[in-house]
């Protein structure tokens, strides 16, 4: 614990500023999380909306010094990557009639006894 009271501020301030950077971090995270939950469910439309939200709240994190902007960068890429993969696959995709395969099951494999594995001072006793 500081004693000088230079010290013990700095220790003050550099807590509350690590609780307002996990905060932004984790706004960012939720907000790819929800991004991402659009475009697994298919959902262009939300997933269109919530793109600039997201991008947005990436770009504050930059600019506040939380992320590196080529960290971001790389987020945002990933972001719009998704999207567009997203509505290619839509546009091409035809309604394939309902298939189902049967699936063949491979018995399990045989139990294989290993042998035990030998520490150092085994080693060095067998070399003896």
């Amino acid at each position: 614990m500081p004693n000088i009271k230079s010290a013990k501020k700095r220790v003050l301030v550099t807590e509350k500023k690590n609780s307002q950077n996990k905060m932004i971090k984790s706004a960012i995270k939720t907000a790819i999380k929800k991004y991402n939950a659009a475009i697994v469910a298919g959902d262009a439309d939300t997933a269109e909306k919530l793109l600039p939200e997201t991008v947005s709240i990436i770009d504050s994190a930059v600019s506040k010094g939380i992320l590196h902007k080529n960290n971001a960068a790389n987020k945002k890429s990933a972001l719009a990557k998704n999207l567009n993969a997203l509505k290619a696959g839509a546009k091409n995709e035809t309604p394939a009639p309902a298939v189902q395969e049967e699936v063949k099951e491979e018995p399990a494999p045989a139990a294989v006894e290993e042998a035990p594995k030998k520490t150092r001072a085994k080693k060095a006793k067998d070399a003896e």
